[in-house]
C-alpha cells in the first residue's frame, strides 16, 4: 500500500488517500456514511451508465432523440413542484466557480443572490482540490473562512453573502482516491456526502438547504436515483423529507426531451432547471457524433439566437413555469478586458444583450463567471423583473417540437475558428492536467464544457468531410496536427497556465482527436493523467 493512503478499517473495505492530512474531513464516520452511499446506490448508477451507452449507440445508428411515449402522463397532467423555500426564490444573479479559498469569499461577497460552488467543471478533480474544497466550504458554512494572501491581503466574508449552492461532480466521473470494497466510488457520491455529512446540520437550522445543482442529467431515471439519494441522506443525518433542495441543469440533449419528468422525479425538492447551454452545445455533438447532416458550425456561430438552442431556452422557461419551479438562465463568461476600455466596452455589451435576451424571454435568474460581471447582470434584471421571480410568465405561446430542438445551425467554419477550437481546447486541457479547472483564456473564463465542445466539433469536422472552410480550402489532418503542434510550442514556451503538461495534453487530444469514435468524455482520460 502506498504511503499516501490509510486503511480506516480494514473490516469496513474503506481505503482513503492522504487521510493524515485531512483528518477533519475524512474522518472514520464521514467515510463510514459516504461508504453507505457506494452500497446502496453505486450498482444502481452503473446501471444508469450502461443506459446511457446503449442510448448512445441506438443513436449511432441513426435514432434521433424523442419525447418519451411511456411518460406522457407525466407531461400532460397537472401538478407543480413541492414550495420553494424563501432562500430560493429570488435568484436573478449567479455566481459560479471552483471550490478554492480565496475565490468562495469574493464569490460570497460578490453582490449575487447565489453562489454555486463547483466540485464539476470548473474543478479539475485532483484529490488536494476535492478535499481541500470540502474543507474550505465546511469553514464557509462555520462562517470562519478567511484567506491571506502573499502580500498579505486579507480576505473575509461580509454580512450578506449569497446563498450557497453546491455542484457535485456527474454520475459519470469516478473518484479513483477513495475505494469502498476494492471498488472505485463515485465522484457525485463523495462530493455530496462529505458535503452533507459536515454542514448538512448547520445549513439547516438556517434554512439553507442543503441546496444542489445536479449535471450532466440525460433521464428522468438519473434524477429519480439523485431523489432518492437524498431522501436517504436526510433519513440518515435526521433532517425532515424534502430538506434537500436541487436545481437540475439541463445541459444533455437527451435531458431536454425529459423536463417535466426531470421535475417530477424530483418533485418534493425540485427548485428548477438551468440552461447548462456549453455543456448542451457539447451535448448536440456527441449525440449526433455519427450523423455527417447535424455537423455544427464554428463555436462563436452556435449562439443562444439559433433556432435549436432557442428552442431549448423557451421549452425550459415554460416547463418551470408550468411546474411552480425557476427556469435559470446560462453563463456570461466574459470577464474585465484591462487596458483596452474599447475591447471592454464590447464584451460587457454582448453580457447585457445576453442578458435581456433571458429576462425578456421569461427566465428567473442568470449566471456569471467573475465578480465584476454581477452588477452588470442585476442591472438588467433589476430593470426588467420587479418581482423576485417571473413564474407568472407561462409563456403559452411556446411550442416546441421535437425537429425543432435536432435542427442544426446553419454557418461556416472559418480557419480562425478552427485554430482557435485547437488551441483553447489544448490550453484548457494543460491547465486541468496541472490542477486548474477554471482558466481564463481570450478574456472569457472557460471550464470544461468549452473544451468539450472545441475537442467534439474538431473530430467531426474531420470525420465527417469532406468540411469546407469559408474560403472552400479543405479541412485536414494535416491542418490539425500542424496547429496542434505550433499551439504546443507556444504554450511550452509561456508562463500561461498549464505549460508544464503541453506535452501530455497535446498527446491526448491527438489521440481522441485522430480515433475512429468521439470519445463521450475528454475528463475521463484525463482523469488517469492527473497526480
Amino acid at each position: 500500500m502506498a504511503a499516501s493512503q490509510s486503511v480506516i478499517d480494514p473490516t469496513a473495505g474503506i481505503v482513503a488517500h492522504a487521510i493524515d492530512s485531512y483528518r477533519d474531513i475524512l474522518s472514520a464516520e464521514a467515510l463510514a456514511f459516504v461508504a453507505g452511499l457506494h452500497r446502496r446506490f453505486d450498482a444502481r448508477r452503473v446501471a444508469l451508465l450502461a443506459d446511457r451507452e446503449a442510448r448512445q449507440r441506438r443513436f449511432d445508428t441513426g435514432e434521433c432523440p424523442d419525447f418519451r411515449e411511456d411518460t406522457r402522463a407525466i407531461r400532460e397532467s397537472e401538478w407543480t413542484v413541492a414550495p420553494l423555500p424563501e432562500a430560493l426564490l429570488d435568484r436573478r444573479v449567479e455566481i459560479t466557480g471552483p471550490v478554492e479559498r480565496k475565490m468562495i469569499i469574493n464569490a460570497l461577497n460578490a453582490g449575487a443572490k447565489v453562489f454555486m460552488a463547483d466540485f464539476e467543471d470548473s474543478s479539475a478533480p485532483t484529490w488536494t482540490n476535492q478535499v481541500e474544497g470540502q474543507r474550505h466550504l465546511r469553514d464557509a458554512v462555520n462562517g470562519t473562512i478567511e484567506y491571506t494572501n502573499e502580500a498579505g491581503k486579507h480576505y473575509r466574508v461580509g454580512p450578506d453573502p449569497a446563498v450557497l449552492v453546491v455542484r457535485p461532480r456527474g454520475w459519470h466521473l469516478p473518484e479513483r482516491h477513495l475505494t469502498v470494497d476494492g471498488e472505485a466510488t463515485s465522484g457525485a457520491l463523495v462530493d455530496f456526502g462529505l458535503f452533507v455529512f459536515h454542514n448538512a446540520a448547520a445549513l439547516h437550522a438556517r434554512d439553507r438547504g442543503p441546496y444542489f445543482y445536479l449535471p450532466k442529467l440525460q433521464s428522468m431515471e438519473e434524477a429519480a436515483l439523485w431523489n432518492d439519494v437524498m431522501d436517504h441522506a436526510e433519513a440518515v443525518l435526521g433532517l425532515p423529507e424534502g430538506s434537500m433542495k436541487a436545481t437540475v441543469l439541463i445541459e444533455t440533449l437527451p435531458a431536454a426531451f425529459q423536463m417535466h419528468e426531470i421535475l417530477h422525479a424530483l418533485r418534493s425538492r425540485a427548485a428548477g432547471l438551468n440552461c447548462g447551454r456549453w455543456d448542451y452545445i457539447f451535448s448536440y455533438l456527441k449525440t449526433f457524433r455519427a450523423h455527417p447532416d447535424r455537423l455544427l458550425p464554428e463555436r462563436g456561430q452556435v449562439v443562444m439566437t439559433v433556432p435549436f438552442l432557442k428552442a431549448y431556452s423557451e421549452l425550459l422557461i415554460q416547463t418551470c413555469h408550468r411546474r411552480g419551479a425557476l427556469a435559470m438562465g446560462g453563463m456570461a463568461a466574459q470577464i474585465p478586458i484591462k487596458g483596452d476600455d474599447e475591447a471592454n466596452d464590447a464584451a460587457m455589451a454582448k453580457v447585457r444583450a445576453d442578458k435581456l435576451r433571458e429576462v425578456t424571454a421569461g427566465h428567473d435568474g442568470t449566471w456569471v463567471a467573475h465578480p465584476a460581471l454581477v452588477p452588470v447582470a442585476r442591472a438588467i434584471f433589476d430593470a426588467h423583473m420587479p418581482t423576485p421571480n417571473q413564474r407568472h410568465v407561462t409563456r403559452d405561446d411556446v411550442s416546441v417540437s421535437r425537429e425543432d430542438l435536432i435542427r442544426p445551425a446553419v454557418g461556416t467554419v472559418t480557419r480562425t475558428g478552427f485554430d482557435n477550437n485547437v488551441e483553447v481546447c489544448l490550453r484548457y486541457t494543460a491547465a486541468w492536467l496541472d490542477g486548474l479547472g477554471c482558466v481564463p483564456i481570450h478574456h472569457l473564463m472557460e471550464d470544461a464544457a468549452t473544451a468539450e465542445i472545441a475537442r467534439a466539433q474538431l473530430w467531426q469536422w474531420l470525420h465527417h468531410g469532406p468540411v469546407e472552410f469559408s474560403d472552400h480550402a479543405p479541412v485536414s489532418f494535416a491542418l490539425f496536427d500542424h496547429a496542434l503542434a505550433k499551439y504546443r510550442q507556444r504554450l511550452r514556451e509561456s508562463t500561461l497556465p498549464g505549460a508544464a503538461r503541453a506535452d501530455d495534453a497535446a498527446a491526448l487530444i491527438a489521440a481522441l482527436t485522430h480515433a475512429d469514435t468521439l470519445h463521450d468524455f475528454l475528463t475521463l482520460p484525463a482523469y488517469d493523467r492527473l497526480p
